[in-house]
């Protein structure tokens, strides 16, 4: 291709608050009306802080927002902003409160496991809809509330490839279930191995960390939320997940890239064994052969979605088939509707070759794309050559 693929692995997607009703299970419906109404009454500190900063945002960027579920305008957006294909998580709606039931990058410890599954059911059956309007290049993720009911887990990831949609998200906090480590989840495992639905984290969660009403509750929740999202992926690695499953794809998104050299170097540290660790024996190395750096490099993708600059210095130490990048459409934070300047600016010193896997190619492995399908869509839209030569 003569110009550049740009496959954004982080992307939003929903309905506003109440749009979601006709996709539920008519049984939860009455709680879906009940939910609405406390939000609509306000009270929540965040929730209305955040508010009142996007009515500023819209008031310049409506038409564009719409896109979180509006086909038309959506493919519109993407094509001017130069991206040819996109992930998409839950969360699109700007002040909505997104899926049902709070189901989507966070849901809540107290909100029933049925709920949870309903809401998810709900938001999965609209997005296999709005995919299949642009299938080449919508990738849609299943939101699956894997804790709670490992068969009903499976289940729903079935459906989710029978019905198009091309990956799977789940709690990056698992409060009082099992952990991932443990194999009650392995049939899930298994199927999204099976199926080649790469199973997501998206930061967004954390655990408790006392409530928004709090002094430093903002700087709490950005300083954890990071190491929320990663921390299923060292389950993942110490447990032998991948030694038993070698070809499941697991990825975390929008959760940067600059912890991985220290974190992957710690790990390996610790399967080598040193004088710190000798007196834990075997532990670190009976349920995997591999060394932590080789599951990571091999199973594992970083959505590192808008990239600093030292993110992009560090990219031989986190692997560069590692790194997939992503604009964040529509959220605030990322780099829509001005992505193309902020593609220059970050990779215009990084050699083609690397930046063409960074910004596309991975992504195209990773969710099987049909790149062929997707040329005549690059040349229309894509940015011209970044990255040196």
């Amino acid at each position: 291709m003569t110009r550049m693929m740009i496959i954004s692995s982080d992307c939003h997607a929903g309905l506003p608050d109440g749009r979601y009703r006709e996709y539920l299970d008519p049984d939860y419906r009455e709680a879906y009306d009940r939910q609405l109404a406390r939000l609509a009454a306000g009270g929540d500190v965040l929730r209305d802080q955040v508010a009142e900063f996007l009515d500023d945002r819209e008031a310049d960027l409506a038409e564009g927002l719409n896109g979180a579920w509006d086909s038309a305008q959506r493919t519109k957006e993407l094509d001017a902003d130069g991206i040819a294909a996109e992930v998409l998580f839950p969360d699109g709606s700007t002040k909505g409160n997104g899926a049902p039931f709070g189901v989507g990058l966070h849901p809540a410890a107290h909100t029933k496991p049925d709920r949870l599954l309903a809401g998810a059911r709900a938001h999965n059956r609209w997005l296999a809809e709005f995919c299949a309007e642009e299938p080449l290049r919508r990738i849609g993720l299943a939101v699956i509330p894997c804790v709670d009911d490992v068969e009903s887990a499976c289940e729903e990831a079935r459906w989710a490839r029978e019905n198009g949609l091309g990956g799977v998200l789940i709690p990056s906090v698992w409060q009082y279930r099992p952990p991932y480590n443990d194999p009650v989840y392995d049939p899930f495992w298994a199927t999204c191995q099976e199926l080649r639905l790469p199973v997501h984290t998206h930061s967004g969660a954390v655990g408790d960390f006392g409530g928004w009403h709090l002094p430093g509750a903002a700087g709490i929740f950005t300083t954890e939320a990071s190491w929320w999202a990663s921390r299923p992926l060292w389950h993942l690695i110490w447990g032998g997940v991948f030694e038993r499953f070698p070809d499941l794809k697991f990825c975390v998104t929008e959760n940067g890239a600059w912890w991985v050299p220290s974190m992957v170097t710690r790990m390996d540290a610790k399967w080598n064994g040193s004088h710190a660790t000798e007196r834990f024996g075997s532990a670190f190395t009976r349920h995997m052969p591999l060394k932590p750096s080789e599951y990571f490099l091999r199973n594992v993708r970083i959505g590192a979605s808008v990239m600093a600059r030292k993110e992009i210095e560090l990219r031989e130490q986190i692997g560069v088939g590692v790194i997939m990048w992503g604009n964040d459409y529509p959220h605030h934070e990322g780099t829509w509707p001005h992505t193309e300047k902020a593609l220059r600016e970050t990779f215009g010193d990084v050699p083609e070759a690397e930046t063409r896997r960074m910004l596309g190619e991975t992504a195209a492995e990773t969710y099987s794309l049909d790149v062929a399908g997707l040329a005549p869509i690059v040349e229309r839209i894509g940015p011209e050559l970044i990255g040196v030569a």
